[in-house]
């Protein structure tokens, strides 16, 4: 991610996105890495090299991004994150006037236009866009964030933690607990550039954990950098995981009749444990492949309002177009109010299968393809049938292939995990 790429991009997006007569405008947002203001000021320049408006936010969540984008009517959003990565890393994300992400093909024809002569397509010097600052964008999210909230609820009484990775949410998602009811104790705010996600947030929760024990708390909750997923702690500093959360919600909301369509959509992580639990509902679980996009795509054809990940992107398009930690939470939050039970004995909706992940390294090639572990893949699978999953998939960001098996027989899984990683590193030379 360089300069000269985020420059390139902001033109490429700016002129895919200028369609009609009106002035286009481009909403602009980041979370608290240090390289955020370099990216930053290159998109500008991009934005209003094509004619494009640019309004800046400043730090926020990724769905506060997406949110204010469709609220303020912008013919695109941007949000510069890399997520729950370190902070040495850093990536543009991108919204439609809708408020959801890009499709592949818009994606497409913008990495088209970055490798294209733009040279006459560009702004001339009376149509270059202009830049603005919206003071009022954090309050206008934390606004949209507490009407997720019932009405009639209040959180008065309750002592949470929350952990914002010294990210994005720092400051609104500790104000909207706070201006709901509850005594809010704060970690993981007090970003410097170089500190997100690191020991804290929803990547390294151990910190919530024993702060919420520590301080006699009601509840954790742990964000990462953007905030656009989270995971709990009950009051015991026990994790509560995304699959669990998706029950409860799903639990919660077939009950007041709330629930769209007859599926829950997860990912192939997602446990066994919690499809059986969901079908105790009368609700199917729909898998996708691993990722938001995937899962906020399916929804939407299915026209499920549920849905999320195991790692904790939790997407209720009830509230909002993205993951968005903090309106699941406070989801969680009025289930325990309305209920007026511990969060250990609401949160925990079932016994997950024991699941087992490893990661073996490769270099080049596509060592899934390989017949060696083609026959070893059916073997196991054979071994599963009626019992259990095993999951392939290389990761999006390493050279990694990521195996993922279940089953209620934990010594099953451990030997299936085990005779699928030795095939795989029979035939993928180390990196």
């Amino acid at each position: 991610m360089t300069v000269e790429t985020a420059q390139r991009l902001g033109q490429a997006a700016g002129l895919r996105f200028t369609r009609g007569d009106h002035r286009h405008s481009v909403l602009l947002g980041k979370d608290t890495r240090l390289s955020g203001y370099m990216i930053e000021s290159a998109l500008v320049a991009g934005f209003l090299s094509a004619g494009m408006d640019v309004t800046l936010v400043g730090p926020l969540p990724t769905p506060a991004i997406a949110m204010l984008t469709r609220s303020l009517r912008a013919d695109l959003g941007v949000m510069i994150s890399a997520s729950h990565n370190p902070f040495g890393d850093n990536g543009i994300k991108l919204f439609g006037p809708d408020g959801f992400k890009l499709s592949d093909h818009d994606e497409t024809d913008i990495e088209d236009l970055m490798e294209a002569d733009l040279t006459g397509r560009l702004a001339t010097p009376e149509k270059i866009g202009r830049a603005s600052r919206l003071n009022d964008a954090a309050g206008r999210y934390v606004e949209s964030a507490k009407a997720s909230f019932p009405r009639k609820l209040r959180l008065d009484g309750m002592k949470i933690v929350i952990d914002c990775a010294n990210g994005s949410a720092y400051r609104v998602a500790p104000t909207a607990l706070w201006e709901l009811g509850a005594e809010v104790i704060r970690i993981g705010c007090t970003p410097d550039g170089v500190n997100i996600n690191e020991g804290c947030g929803s990547t390294h929760p151990e910190a919530l954990c024993k702060a919420v024990v520590q301080h006699k708390a009601n509840l954790g909750i742990a964000l990462d950098g953007d905030a656009d997923r989270v995971l709990i702690a009950d009051e015991t500093g026990r994790l509560i995981d995304g699959d669990q959360i998706l029950a409860l919600i799903a639990q919660s909301w077939a009950r007041e009749g709330r629930l769209i369509g007859e599926s829950v959509v997860a990912t192939v992580m997602s446990n066994m444990g919690l499809e059986r639990f969901l079908n105790t509902l009368n609700v199917g679980l729909e898998r996708t492949a691993v990722g938001d996009r995937y899962v906020v795509e399916r929804m939407r054809e299915l026209g499920s309002n549920i849905g999320g990940e195991q790692s904790g992107h939790m997407v209720l398009t009830d509230f909002a177009t993205t993951g968005d930690g903090l309106i699941a939470a406070l989801q969680i939050l009025a289930v325990l109010v309305q209920d007026g039970r511990s969060a250990s004995e609401v949160c925990r909706m079932f016994n997950p299968f024991p699941q087992k992940l490893q990661n073996v390294r490769f270099t080049g090639g596509s060592p899934l393809e390989a017949d060696s572990v083609l026959a070893k893949q059916k073997e196991v699978e054979q071994k599963l049938s009626g019992r259990g999953r095993l999951v392939l998939r290389k990761s999006g960001t390493e050279p990694l292939v990521r195996v993922m098996a279940e089953a209620e027989d934990a010594a099953l899984v451990d030997e299936v995990v085990t005779q699928m990683c030795d095939a795989l590193q029979a035939v993928s030379e180390p990196a």
